[in-house]
């Protein structure tokens, strides 16, 4: 059975939106429609965090030539997605089957899938159930073999780890604290700046939220109900207005606080593996970071999950247990170790990456977390979104320029529409557009108004004239000061498709400007940019200084990939 990338996402019930991460899809993946391999070929959608892992155990599978007993050949294709998004693709694709719009043999079905960690692993089944009532497609937690772990972790520079690794309950300070000498009197009086990712979408953001809950309530997440999460919402809601910024990739968090400092971020929830992929190959004058490991913690097990469902035949089950069986081997389980993963079965060597030179400890102790009631997750997300996310004002500065002509706009307008749709209400934009000059902004939020001024808006753009990119870029910078919020994520978010020709002022004007943002301060604003087009027709260099000189990132986009993209630049916020 031949099956294809399928990329309708629905994500479960009590989230307003869920969005494909097409940034994590590997190149493998990308080759799964096209390649012509006349055997059986076997789809496996993963979170990221077992991305690289998936890949060279794969290639490395595949190089065996694997057949059936009965002679069979098969082929194996290692897809990677947030765990968020492998759950939504996994119950959209059930939705259709059981609505008669798929059948069971159709070719968008995965044949095996593995997400960052138990809690979205208990969403999938508990969704799934709710289609299929008895039917227990998707096995329980503990028939699903391990392939990896990385546990939970507090990521920070060795100075303010001392601090973090004096206290019992690390959430409960950071709740209460303005600095981190409010947490332990020897720590520096810098500033708390948390970060973790978006836990819609996220594992590791997912996990650090119901750890939150649980810190703040006292209770083990299993015994936390739907009625305290209303109860310590407030709680939860200090510890988020830490937040600098939220994000898709819990590596890519970790990467940008070594980058960055703890001016960007001084305290980090992710991944053991993430600290010790921070920690390797650090460039001159870079901090070293460390783990800091909670007493009690989510262990992040990585599980193969085969469904005991009509959309698996009987040579799709049996090519997955070859697989699986040889994941789970001492030599491909070598792998996980050189990546920073704790391996799935006994017996394997951590090797050298487990040490204090990359920040970990390889014989780390903690009580491991079991997951809350499918309902109280449900309850923590809606809590989240509605109430204790951090708020956020981004300026979206569109360029439409003369050179947007065609499918460019057409593209960015669809794109615009599904970013608004699904803003939440703790989120407001302010849309520029910008060519020859610069226009006012047009202020938006989530209810019925806003999204009807969004749409006019949208509808208005024509692409005319030259690209004064920036002149657009420091109008933003200055709106957002003048109406700055300092219980806020406040940020510029440029999209452009060419070189800067109309602008009064310079680059290096812009530079200077942007350098004295205050963005080691309370008046952080953040650029983003997004270089639209093909390679040449816009100058990235330039949108990349843009963006590192105040703790943002550089992307590029297409009319192909540009809705994706921004599906997960607006997770940033």
């Amino acid at each position: 059975m031949n099956k294809k990338k399928h990329l309708s996402i629905n994500f479960f019930t009590t989230v307003l939106s869920i969005f494909l991460l097409t940034a994590c899809t590997t190149e493998e993946s990308n080759n799964y429609a096209t390649d012509n391999f006349p055997g059986l070929k076997i789809k496996l959608l993963v979170g990221s965090a077992l991305d690289e892992f998936c890949q060279e155990a794969t290639q490395k599978f595949n190089d065996t030539r694997p057949e059936l007993s009965n002679g069979t050949k098969f082929k194996v294709y290692c897809e990677a997605k947030g765990s968020g998004d492998v759950v939504a693709k996994v119950v959209s694709l059930a939705n259709k089957l059981k609505n008669g719009d798929l059948q069971a043999d159709g070719e968008e079905f995965p044949t095996i899938f593995s997400v960052d960690g138990e809690i979205y692993q208990s969403q999938l089944i508990y969704q799934v159930n709710k289609l299929f009532p008895g039917q227990k497609y998707i096995p329980e937690v503990a028939d699903s073999p391990m392939l990896a772990n990385s546990p939970m972790v507090f990521m920070a520079r060795s100075d303010i780890a001392k601090g973090l690794q004096k206290v019992n309950n690390q959430f409960q300070s950071l709740a209460k604290a303005k600095t981190h000498q409010d947490i332990y009197s020897s720590s520096p009086s810098s500033k708390v700046y948390y970060v973790h990712t978006a836990p819609t979408r996220s594992n590791s953001g997912l996990q650090a939220l119901v750890a939150q809950f649980a810190a703040v309530s006292g209770k083990s997440p299993e015994k936390i109900t739907v009625a305290d999460v209303q109860k310590y919402q407030p709680q939860v809601k200090k510890i988020q207005s830490k937040i600098t910024r939220y994000g898709s990739s819990t590596s890519s968090l970790a990467k940008a606080m070594v980058e960055n400092g703890p001016s960007w971020a001084s305290v980090g929830s992710v991944y053991e593996s993430s600290v010790i992929s921070a920690n390797s190959n650090l460039e001159p004058g870079k901090n070293r970071y460390q783990a800091v490991y909670p007493k009690s913690t989510f262990t992040s097990n990585m599980r193969a999950i085969i469904p005991n469902a009509p959309w698996v035949s009987a040579d799709e089950k049996a090519a997955a247990e070859q697989v699986i069986e040889y994941f789970r081997s001492p030599e491909v389980q070598e792998i996980a170790t050189s990546l920073g993963l704790r391996p799935g079965i006994p017996g394997v060597s951590l090797g050298t990456k487990f040490s204090p030179e990359f920040g970990v400890q390889a014989t780390a102790k903690y009580h491991s977390f079991s997951p809350p009631k499918p309902s109280v997750v449900e309850a923590m997300l809606n809590s989240w979104q509605k109430t204790a996310k951090k708020p956020s004002l981004v300026a979206v500065v569109i360029d439409s320029s003369a050179s947007m002509l065609g499918n460019k706009l057409s593209a960015v307008q669809n794109t615009l529409q599904t970013y608004i749709s699904n803003m939440g209400p703790r989120e407001k934009i302010a849309l520029i557009d910008f060519d020859s000059a610069v226009r006012r902004p047009v202020i938006v939020d989530a209810s019925q108004k806003g999204q009807e001024k969004a749409l006019q808006f949208i509808g208005s753009l024509k692409a005319d004239g030259g690209t004064a990119l920036y002149d657009a870029a420091i109008y933003a910078r200055n709106w957002l000061q003048q109406n700055l919020h300092s219980d806020t994520i406040n940020a510029v978010l440029v999209l452009t498709d060419g070189e800067d020709s109309e602008s009064k002022i310079s680059l290096q004007d812009l530079e200077k400007e942007l350098k004295s943002s205050g963005f080691n301060s309370e008046k952080r604003i953040t650029f983003l940019t997004v270089g639209y087009g093909e390679d040449g027709e816009f100058n990235s260099d330039v949108l990349q200084r843009i963006a590192q000189l105040n703790g943002g990132y550089y992307s590029q986009g297409d009319p192909e990939t540009i809705s994706s993209l921004m599906r997960d630049l607006q997770l940033e916020f």
